[in-house]
Order: structure tokens, then C-alpha cells, then sequence
């Protein structure tokens, strides 16, 4: 029987049985902790399948599935940003881990604010990629995201929406994820997070921003400038609000950033986390 290279080791967390990636190794940069988005069919190895072996060269990097995604328990609702964040410390805890660099990608970067703001002593460095957690009215391409019903053309039609381009690693991804959302039980969940008017989905997974100008890790923000998922105008509201934030904007990009430029975004990320110096240089691209 072949075993799925999104399955990798099992802890428990409050009861949940939770998949987890987890090269255990520090090599001497300490721990970085991967949150991915909310797509259908969505695992942590779909997300940061090209991210994780470029970080293990320095880094301790966790990658969890999260309750409710992947080949994590899928429990019964509801699903909140409450019990998904209580599910991310949950991790942590288990693992033993204090202190972490911290990225998140779209809603899972929501979350990773989330431990910014509510647990600021474990967060070392904040990396926020295409993320949510501001308020901005739902694009098409979220709608679409939120309210897909399985079938290859439905997802073909979010590859449509996710990238600025196609490519062989993207159609690959479009299969992974298109067989791992008819898996049983996972549109069962995934229904019941985001329901109609989604609207509400984006404002409960905002934070106030008078909550976000009061983080204090340094923070790298990356966003595709095509992204038709989540507005750049959510990144750039970030920028003005966190104190030690910097901005890159990849060109011809869409929402899948780690993926779409994957060598450029580990080498932005591996300085960005690897820097010494508390000096942030601000930029703007």
C-alpha cells in the first residue's frame, strides 16, 4: 500500500489526532512553525511540500495539519478561529517548543497573528503570505474557494484562480488536492467552515487593528501582485499597522507565492529569518 507523502507522524492534541511533518532536527536556527490556508483539500504538505526542505537546512520546521484539514481528526463543528488557534498551541505544547518563528499562508495567516497578538513571548519572527486577518470585502476568488463543491473541473477552476500561470508543479498540486477533497468526511468539514454569506468568515478571522500595531516580532509580509484570492490591499494595510514590517510584492504572481516562486520565496524567507541584527530595512516592491 502506498503511503501518501501528506501523512507524517501522529501526536495528539486535546483529544485530536493530529498529522503533523516535524524534521525534528535543529541544525541551530531553532523552530519554525508552518500554517497553512484554507483551500479545499488542503494538507501541510501541499502547502509547504517546496518549503520545508529549503528551511531544514537551518531550521527545526513543523508543519501540522490543521483540526479539520488534511489527514488531521475531522471533528464535528463548529469550526472557529478560536479552536483552530487553541489547536495551534495545542501543538506547540505537545512538542515542548516555547519560542518559533511563525509562518502563515492566507487563512493560515490569521492564525499566525492570532499567536502574535495573544501569545507574543513564542513568537520569534512573523512571515504573513498572501495572508488574512484584516477586513476587506470577499473577492470572487475567495467565494469561489470557500464555496467549492468537488469535481476536476471545479478544481481546475480554482488552479485558474490560485495561480498567475500554470505550471507541471501547480497542475501536480491541482491533482493532490482535488483527491485529497473527496477523501471521506473532508467536504463534510470543509462545508461547514465557511457557509454563506462568507463575508462573515473574512471579518471573524480579522483582528483588530489596534491588536495588530501592537505586535512587536519583525514581520515579513509576501504577497503576489496578481492575487485574486486575497487583495493586496490586505497586506498593504498590514505593512502601515505592524511597527517592524516589511512588504515584498512578487510580480506575475498569484496567491501561491511559495510555490509559484519558490527558489526567490525560500531565499526572501531564509534571510528574512535568518538576520541577527534587530535593524529591519523597509521595503517596498
Amino acid at each position: 500500500m502506498t503511503v501518501s507523502p501528506e501523512v507524517g507522524q501522529t501526536i495528539h492534541v486535546d483529544g485530536i489526532r493530529t498529522n503533523l511533518h516535524d524534521t525534528v532536527e535543529d541544525p541551530g536556527g531553532g523552530t519554525v512553525l508552518l500554517l497553512h490556508g484554507s483551500g479545499p483539500g488542503v494538507s501541510a504538505w501541499a502547502n509547504w511540500r517546496l518549503t520545508i526542505p529549503a528551511l531544514a537546512q537551518h531550521f527545526r520546521v513543523v508543519a501540522p495539519d490543521i483540526v479539520g484539514f488534511g489527514y488531521s481528526d475531522l471533528p464535528a463543528g463548529p469550526y472557529t478561529p478560536r479552536r483552530w488557534l487553541n489547536h495551534v498551541r495545542g501543538v506547540l505544547d505537545v512538542l515542548g517548543v516555547d519560542r518559533v518563528h511563525v509562518m502563515g499562508n492566507s487563512f493560515g495567516g490569521s492564525l499566525a497573528l492570532g499567536l502574535a497578538i495573544h501569545d507574543p513571548q513564542r513568537v520569534r519572527r512573523l512571515v504573513l503570505i498572501g495572508p488574512v486577518g484584516t477586513h476587506f470585502d470577499i473577492t470572487e476568488g475567495l467565494e469561489a474557494v470557500w464555496g467549492y463543491q468537488p469535481s476536476v473541473q471545479a478544481m481546475r477552476d480554482l488552479l485558474d484562480i490560485f495561480t498567475y500561470a500554470s505550471n507541471p508543479q501547480i497542475d501536480e498540486l491541482a491533482r493532490m488536492r482535488f483527491e485529497a477533497s473527496i477523501r471521506p468526511g473532508v467536504q463534510e468539514a470543509f462545508s461547514q467552515m465557511f457557509p454563506a454569506p462568507r463575508q462573515h468568515s473574512v471579518d471573524r478571522l480579522a483582528h483588530a487593528d489596534a491588536a495588530i500595531s501592537a505586535i512587536t516580532a519583525p514581520t515579513l509580509i509576501v504577497h503576489g501582485r496578481e492575487d485574486r484570492v486575497i487583495p493586496l490591499s490586505s497586506s498593504l494595510n498590514l505593512l502601515g499597522l505592524i511597527p517592524r514590517a516589511q512588504l515584498h510584492v512578487f510580480g506575475q504572481c498569484g496567491h501561491w507565492t511559495q510555490i509559484e516562486h519558490a527558489e526567490a520565496f525560500n531565499s526572501l524567507v531564509l534571510d528574512f529569518l535568518s538576520r541577527v541584527s534587530p535593524q529591519i530595512d523597509y521595503m517596498r516592491r
